[in-house]
Formats: structure tokens, C-alpha cells, sequence
């Protein structure tokens, strides 16, 4: 599929089937993954892939508002990175996400970003440190978003050229 058609096709999945993804397919978001350009090749981040249930229902709960749907996922990887190994770590995990995200679509799966950073836990504690505490994570670490990922259980139109907001597009000047 060339890109233009991949992004046109993927829209935000947060209804999934039950049927787990296979290992082959976890193997090439891996591989996205970890492929995916960072700013001087620092690669600052790391990503964590959960398929328990328990743990999945937990991370649902990270924050009050946008990530319940994640406990129905049959996978989530957690996009954390290290602050210290790069001042654009921000940036870094977002590219990794949106790698993911379309490798994702290419491979038949549907996904759905979950914001985590500069979000708060129903306790009023960061999302970030609740999601760390979960996985055990490093405390230098922050999480940038969870991404859900599985077999979609609900298709959306794909864009079209109607959906194109063409006044955004400015060339030269503002």
C-alpha cells in the first residue's frame, strides 16, 4: 500500500476483536519500533508490550477520562523514554507512535494513541509515575502515550478528499 493510502485508511481504533495478534505481527511492530529516526540517533526511548489482562485493566484506569478501552485491547505497548538522553525525547516517542501506528494499519491492525503525558491518575498523582509504577518501570523514565493495538471490531470510513481541509495549506507567506 503506498503511504498516502495507508494514512487515508487509518482511523483511531478503540473497539476491538478478541483474537489475540500474533507473535510474527508483534515481531515486525518491534521492529518498527525500534527502527523508527530519533534525533541524533540517540534512540532515548523504550517500549514496553503488555497482553495480560490484569495489567491491561489496570492501565485503563491510568487516568479518568480516554484510556478505559484499553483493558478490552488484546495489546498495548507503552512508549516511555530517558530526559536525560535526549532533550527532543518528546519528539522522538511521537515519531515511534506514529511509526507504530501505520506500521500497524499495514499489517491489517487497528490502533488507538493514549496520552499520557501531562496527564493525571484519578488520585491526582501523573499518569506517567501511575503507568511506571504498573510496569515497574525506572523512575528517571517518563511515559510519552500507550498505543492500543489488535484486530478491529469496528471499521471507519477512510478519509477522502472531502475530509481534506485545503485552507491549512499556506506556500510561502502565511
Amino acid at each position: 500500500m503506498k503511504m498516502v493510502e495507508l494514512i487515508q485508511q487509518r482511523r483511531s481504533c478503540r473497539i476491538y476483536t478478541d483474537q489475540q495478534v500474533e507473535t510474527e505481527k508483534q515481531e515486525e511492530l518491534k521492529k518498527i519500533l525500534l527502527w523508527s529516526p530519533t534525533s541524533k540517533n540517540n534512540r532515548p526511548w523504550e517500549f514496553v508490550f503488555v497482553d495480560d489482562k490484569l495489567l491491561l485493566q489496570q492501565l485503563s484506569e491510568c487516568k479518568p477520562h480516554g484510556a478505559s478501552f484499553i483493558k478490552n485491547a488484546p495489546l498495548a505497548i507503552v512508549i516511555l523514554a530517558d530526559p536525560e538522553k535526549s532533550d527532543v525525547w518528546i519528539e522522538d516517542t511521537s515519531i515511534a507512535a506514529a511509526f507504530l501506528q501505520a506500521g500497524a494499519e499495514d499489517i491489517g491492525l487497528g490502533s488507538c494513541w493514549v496520552q499520557i503525558r501531562n496527564r493525571f491518575h484519578a488520585s491526582g498523582i501523573k499518569a506517567s509515575e501511575q503507568v511506571k509504577m504498573l510496569l515497574n518501570a525506572p523512575t528517571h523514565l517518563e511515559t510519552a502515550c500507550i498505543i492500543t493495538i489488535g484486530y478491529k471490531g469496528k471499521e471507519r470510513r477512510p478519509y477522502n478528499n472531502d475530509d481534506l481541509l485545503n485552507e491549512r495549506i499556506h506556500h510561502n507567506t502565511f
